[in-house]
């Protein structure tokens, strides 16, 4: 008798072929990434990136902004602009690992897509205005998930078939439940676009002071607009938005390149080294120093 192993099973082992070591892997297929994690690990404050990220094993918590998502195996999630994060695995062991994936999600290839097909427009409801959102992959999102990781034990075919699937998955993503969230922030008289572009400069520009009205003039909105979709979208105001870009940047000088506090938080554009310290300590439970000490403590006992 022939034993006929599902897509998710598949995935499951494919995905631990590829992910020798704990942590991220990039893999032949530009887009897409494998995590592996074997044990459950500390709260991390990250980038997400748009893209399509599907459990395979264990489980992780997440936040961004006042929500909080708790997913495992079978979900996905689905982020349509950079958002900054929090999460950590909550569900791991050495013989069971936290396995995923992640497929970026490419703007212009979605546009492109979008002008190929006759998916119709659907205004959002307020539910789908989040720019993150957690749900269980259908049957055909996980097969077409599994071809393509199919395709990293078949290399000769990935330059051919691979950008086949990642827009079969994209198509999967537009015309299910989530295309009106993916949608929107593709159309550039959306609310939802808009404050993806608004989101675009916070993020190259977020050392400079903040004046919501000149960035609403940026994106053609009005103040309170600007404030209301914002906060709709990436469940944070774009001060609390610019306030975690400067913290997540002073960490990452902090810890890479050993400034000293005060330094750290006036190249992020604090100009008090007291208010970088109380809201350093705010969103990361330490002051910068003992952070600091105490993250390099635990990388060294990884």
């Amino acid at each position: 008798m022939t034993l006929h192993i599902g897509p998710f099973d598949e995935m499951t082992s494919i995905i631990a072929r590829y992910t020798e070591r704990d942590g991220e892997s990039r893999t032949a297929i530009e887009n897409l990434h494998l995590f592996k994690g074997s044990c459950p690990t500390r709260l991390q404050h990250m980038a997400y990136k748009p893209g399509f990220s599907l459990v395979l094993q264990g489980s992780k918590r997440l936040m961004v902004g006042s929500d909080v998502h708790v997913y495992g195996a079978g979900q996905y999630v689905l982020t349509s602009l950079d958002l900054p994060v929090a999460s950590h695995v909550t569900q791991a062991t050495t013989d069971i690992p936290y396995l995923c994936f992640t497929l970026f999600i490419d703007s212009e290839k979605l546009t492109d897509l979008l002008a190929k097909t006759r998916i119709q427009r659907v205004q959002p409801s307020p539910d789908d205005a989040r720019g993150l959102v957690v749900k269980a992959a259908p049957p055909e999102l996980l097969d077409a998930s599994a071809r393509l990781l199919r395709l990293l034990d078949n290399p000769q075919d990935i330059p051919a078939m691979a950008p086949l699937i990642e827009q079969e998955i994209s198509y999967r993503l537009l015309s299910g439940p989530d295309g009106p969230r993916l949608l929107d922030m593709t159309l550039a008289e959306s609310q939802s676009h808009k404050v993806a572009r608004a989101v675009a400069w916070l993020r190259t520009n977020f050392v400079q002071p903040l004046r919501i009205e000149d960035l609403a003039d940026r994106v053609s909105m009005s103040a309170s607009s600007l404030h209301h979709h914002f906060k709709a979208v990436t469940a944070m105001t774009p001060m609390q938005y610019q306030k975690q870009l400067r913290l997540h940047e002073a960490r990452r000088l902090l810890l890479t390149e050993h400034v000293d506090v005060a330094t750290a938080g006036y190249r992020v554009g604090y100009q008090s080294p007291s208010q970088f310290s109380r809201e350093y300590s705010r969103l990361y439970g330490l002051p910068p120093l003992k952070d600091i000490e105490a993250v390099r403590g635990q990388m060294a006992a990884e």
